[in-house]
C-alpha cells in the first residue's frame, strides 16, 4: 500500500524516469475490477492525455501526482505503478496503461483497491481525501515541527488508542497501518494505548519517532514489504510486519505479537509495548 515514504521514493523515481516523455496513448480499465477507483469516464483518459508532455510528479501524504500540462494523473489507496523499457513485456492483467512516444510504458495495477485517477487541472478538487493531501503539511519537512504535532491532539483524539490517532481521519496524510507499527515500536507504544495516557514527554517521543522512523524508510528507498517503480522491494528492513510476524522482537528478542484490530492487523511486543 502506497504510504508517505513510497509516494516520496515513486515521486523521485518518477521524475528521473518520465520527465520530458511525451504521452501516446492511454487505455484504461482493460481489465474489470470491482475496487478501482476512477474518475470520470475511464474511456476518456486518452483524449485527455494523448499528447501531452510530462512535467512534475508529486507526492501528496500517501499519493503521487503526476502533472502533465494542465492534466494529471493522480495515484493512491493501493494502487501500483511500475515502468516498463521500450520492448519490455507489459502485464496482461493491468487496470491502467500509459504508453509513451519512446515506446516505453507506465502500469498501473490494483490488487485489493486503488484509485487511479487522470483529470484536467484541479478537477479533483472537491474530494476531500484528495484536498487533505495536497494541503497538509508534509510531515518530513522542516515546517512540521512538535507545535503543529500538537494541534492534533482534542478532546476527540485524545480519547482514541494510538493507532487510531495515527491512521484515521486524515490526521497525517499517508501514515497508515503499514508505517505505524515501526514507529510505535520504536516509540514503546501499544497501538492500544489511549492517547490520554501519555504524559508530554511520551508526546514528545512520538512525534521525534513519527519523523525519524519516516524518515529512515524513505532514505531506504521504502519499506521491504513495498515494491518500486521498477518492481523492486524497498531496503528499509520493517521490525514489524508481514515479514517478521513470527519472529522475535529486533529490540529486546521477545515474541511478536499479531492481533486483529480496528480492521486490520497489528504487530507489537509486549516487552518494548507494554499496555
Amino acid at each position: 500500500m502506497l504510504e508517505i515514504p513510497e509516494a516520496l521514493v515513486l515521486s523521485s523515481q518518477l521524475n528521473q524516469t518520465l520527465k520530458g516523455q511525451q504521452i501516446k496513448e492511454t487505455v484504461a480499465a482493460a481489465s474489470p475490477h470491482k475496487f478501482s477507483w476512477f474518475y470520470g469516464n475511464p474511456a476518456e483518459y486518452d483524449v485527455l492525455l494523448r499528447g501531452r508532455t510530462i512535467e512534475i510528479t508529486k507526492p501528496y501524504g500517501g499519493r503521487v501526482e503526476i502533472e502533465a500540462e494542465g492534466a494529471a494523473l493522480h495515484f493512491g489507496d493501493g494502487a501500483s505503478l511500475r515502468y516498463y523499457q521500450a520492448g519490455e513485456k507489459i502485464p496482461a492483467k493491468r487496470q491502467l496503461l500509459v504508453v509513451f512516444e519512446s515506446g516505453a510504458a507506465l502500469v498501473g495495477t490494483v490488487a485489493m483497491y486503488g484509485g487511479l485517477w487522470a483529470f484536467p487541472a484541479h478537477g479533483m478538487d472537491d474530494n476531500p481525501y484528495y484536498k487533505a493531501a495536497k494541503e497538509a503539511v508534509p510531515i518530513l519537512s522542516e515546517a512540521y515541527d512538535y507545535k503543529h504535532f500538537l494541534t492534533l491532539f482534542d478532546e476527540k483524539s485524545l480519547k482514541m488508542s494510538a493507532k487510531a490517532f495515527l491512521a484515521t481521519e486524515q490526521r497525517i496524510p499517508g501514515l497508515g497501518n503499514g508505517v505505524l507499527q515501526d514507529i510505535l515500536l520504536n516509540a514503546n507504544i501499544h497501538p492500544r494505548r489511549k492517547i490520554n495516557t501519555l504524559s508530554e514527554e511520551g508526546r514528545q517521543t512520538l512525534f521525534d519517532n513519527i519523523k525519524s522512523t519516516l524518515a529512515e524508510m524513505t532514505d531506504g528507498g521504502g519499506r521491504d514489504t513495498e515494491r518500486d517503480l521498477f518492481g523492486n522491494f524497498g531496503g528499509y528492513k520493517t521490525k514489524l510486519s508481514k515479514n517478521n510476524a513470527q519472529y522475535f522482537c529486533p529490540d529486546c528478542g521477545a515474541s511478536v505479537k499479531k492481533e486483529t484490530y480496528m480492521g486490520g492487523s497489528i504487530y507489537y511486543c509486549e516487552h518494548c509495548q507494554a499496555l
